[in-house]
């Protein structure tokens, strides 16, 4: 086809081609190059083959611009500027197929402004015709560093990878988003070929390193989860399989933040009160995702869906909680900054009696982040003492609260090396003792009692070993008897 077409070119520009044919540099369906031979690809192609059958063409000659064509053909031309667009080139070597990659390119920018123009009612054929043209291009297999085994966080000063056909890809997919936000693009029609084998490829594209590729993957894919009805249980399903997957098995983080922007939008449209399947995909799905170590890169997104959540079904708010304190990091703390941070934010908003449930727990875990010896979680926590809502939380549960939290105040005032943590430490006893005087001096005896019940054990442990090692320097040595000799 491309040597058809070339023969109706200026001889000028086809001298300055080198390759002299059109399929130099070329790669066919899910193939990408450097990749030939690979059984994904094979298994793209095979699956390609049979939902977008060859024979598109529409017999228009596809050099031709709209404007010179009726109304009445423009569809045909439609069909077979797509089918033009077909062929894959190898931009690794940007001297191959010059030409040929030129009028792709300019082929590509008219099917974007036909799309910009409000074409009438899309037909079958084309619409195939588009479902096949943007899979021959987009599905393919990504170089071996991309499925390296180098955990995410290692690298982070790593610069993106970026690949060398951008200046196609990024048309390709302009024309799909205008594609299927099109009102002319029935879903009826439209789902035989956005089909579950069609986001299943690019839900797997959202591996891609380029930063670029993830964003026009996600506006895609909410335009498809928005229009197709029938795919939004397969879709939720399907992103809850990305999670698991990259919390248990891969830990590698591309494409999770452009998800969670995705699924933070479709919470906000859930009808209430929540189906089961919702608090399930939350409890298994979205809070176990606080584990990885790369939790950074995409926590802001995480944090917005948590609390869409919470916000949809107070109720939640215990359960996400409880989650949190499963998945708390003891060494790693950056990360148990954040925790702490989304701590605040959902406390901002829990109700009384979810917050009973969990206080316990959550302020026995507070108390070990006062006394920590980083002075950054230190600090963190005992902002929370800033927040109006939480002070109030706290004083309506003091009995409980306090007693958990007293030995963490008095050892940060006694021992704590940082100065910012110390003035801090004294704020938040001094909040307790306007609060409750009482029972911050019932708490302040326990504690001094406690601590001589503690240095009495310590001393008699020390007397005990003093009487032995007294007692057996006073025994003769024989044999091999062991004995206990002063250093």
């Amino acid at each position: 086809m491309w040597k058809q077409l070339f023969k109706r070119l200026p001889r000028k520009s086809l001298k300055s081609e080198s390759t002299g044919s059109p399929s130099n540099g070329t790669a066919p369906l899910g193939q990408r190059s450097g990749n030939a031979g690979t059984g994904r690809a094979n298994a793209t192609k095979r699956t390609s083959s049979a939902v977008f059958p060859a024979g598109v063409m529409s017999g228009i000659e596809p050099l031709l611009p709209f404007k010179d064509v009726p109304n009445s053909e423009k569809m045909n031309l439609f069909i077979s500027k797509l089918s033009l667009c077909c062929v894959v080139f190898d931009f690794t070597d940007p001297t191959k197929s010059v030409n040929e990659k030129d009028l792709k390119r300019v082929t590509l920018i008219e099917l974007q402004e036909f799309l910009s123009t409000g074409a009438p009612k899309y037909t079958e054929p084309a619409i195939l015709a588009m479902c096949k043209m943007c899979a021959v291009n987009l599905f393919r297999v990504f170089p071996p560093h991309y499925r390296s085994n180098t955990r995410s966080g290692e690298n982070d000063d790593d610069e993106p990878t970026f690949d060398p056909s951008w200046s196609h890809l990024q048309l390709v997919y302009d024309i799909l988003l205008k594609f299927v936000s099109c009102p002319s693009v029935e879903p009826k029609v439209a789902k035989k070929y956005i089909n579950h084998s069609f986001i299943l490829g690019l839900l797997d594209l959202l591996e891609s390193e380029d930063p670029r590729e993830r964003e026009c993957l996600k506006g895609i894919m909410h335009k498809i989860y928005g229009k197709f009805m029938v795919h939004r249980p397969f879709i939720r399903k399907n992103i809850s399989n990305v999670f698991s997957r990259f919390v248990n098995e891969t830990d590698r983080c591309n494409g999770i933040a452009e998800l969670l922007e995705i699924y933070g939008s479709v919470i906000t449209g859930f009808a209430l009160p929540l189906k089961e399947e919702h608090k399930i995909f939350l409890r298994m799905g979205i809070i176990p995702l606080h584990k990885p170590r790369a939790l950074g890169a995409y926590f802001q997104q995480l944090s917005y869906c948590v609390m869409q959540f919470i916000e949809k079904e107070p109720k939640l708010a215990s359960t996400v909680i409880t989650g949190l304190l499963k998945y708390w990091p003891i060494t790693n703390s950056q990360k148990e900054v954040l925790f702490l941070s989304e701590i605040e934010e959902i406390l901002e908003i829990i109700k009384m009696d979810e917050f009973q449930k969990v206080m316990a727990l959550l302020f026995r875990r507070i108390g070990c982040c006062i006394s920590s010896s980083h002075f950054q979680v230190a600090e963190r926590t005992l902002f929370l003492w800033n927040n109006e809502h939480i002070v109030n939380l706290i004083a309506h549960n003091r009995r409980v609260i306090l007693p958990l939290i007293f030995p963490a105040l008095e050892n940060n005032v006694h021992s704590h090396w940082n100065h910012s943590v110390l003035n801090l430490t004294l704020n938040v006893r001094t909040i307790f003792s306007e609060m409750d005087d009482e029972l911050f001096l019932d708490c302040h005896s326990q504690f001094m009692e406690e601590q001589f019940k503690l240095t009495r054990e310590t001393e008699k442990r020390k007397e005990a070993w003093k009487h032995l090692e007294n007692a057996a320097s006073r025994q003769p040595i024989a044999g091999n008897t062991a004995v206990l000799v002063n250093p």
